[in-house]
């Protein structure tokens, strides 16, 4: 009853944000953010035939609540957990056309660190993967959380911008990957 509670609060928040985007708002490839900014950007994309991952642990199922209410198609697994998995069942879903989200640096962190994931899915889909931000200055930031939890209140102005798509080459090994995913990383850190 608590999870349908925070759920349904959660939705009728993010109705009556303003959001307001740069770039070109992608209908296919691979999405990325941060995991202390997902909430805008879960938003942007609900109802868009989008697809998620989402952590299978157990604080996973308040997000896989909210998504699914959300229209999205869900993935669970992560880095630690189903990961192999599930990334087969993202480059399955993009390889058809599907819009993937994921957030590089959860479910556990440390804050702004990507893994390789959402690179690799890019890569063996042969897709785009495009980095996202969000700027939001009317929102709690929770700073005792591991991802500084950004909470936009109610009526606030959202701006999400989606740069220069990434190519992440077929050819690239492991390495070439990781260190693709540290330049990014470095580029698109998150706010302090």
């Amino acid at each position: 009853m608590k999870q349908r509670a925070i759920v349904a609060i959660l939705a009728a928040l993010a109705r009556t944000w303003r959001m307001s985007v740069r770039g070109q708002i992608p209908d296919s490839g691979v999405v990325a953010f941060w995991h202390g900014e997902m909430l805008p950007v879960w938003a942007l994309f609900a109802r868009c035939d989008a697809v998620a991952l989402v952590s299978a642990s157990r604080d996973g199922q308040l997000l896989a609540a909210l998504l699914a209410r959300w229209g999205y198609c869900l993935v669970r697994g992560s880095s630690s957990r189903g990961g192999r998995q599930a990334l087969a069942a993202l480059v399955e879903h993009a390889r058809q056309g599907h819009l993937i989200l994921i957030t590089p640096d959860g479910p556990r962190g440390p804050r702004g660190v990507a893994k390789l994931g959402a690179f690799r899915c890019a890569q063996q889909a042969n897709v785009p993967l495009l980095w996202c931000r969000v700027r939001c200055r009317w929102a709690w930031r929770f700073r005792r959380s591991w991802d500084h939890f950004l909470l936009p209140l109610p009526f606030a102005s959202i701006e999400i911008e989606f740069p220069q798509p990434i190519t992440v080459p077929p050819t690239l090994n492991d390495d070439g990957i990781a260190q693709l995913c540290a330049q990014v990383q470095s580029q698109y850190a998150p706010a302090p």
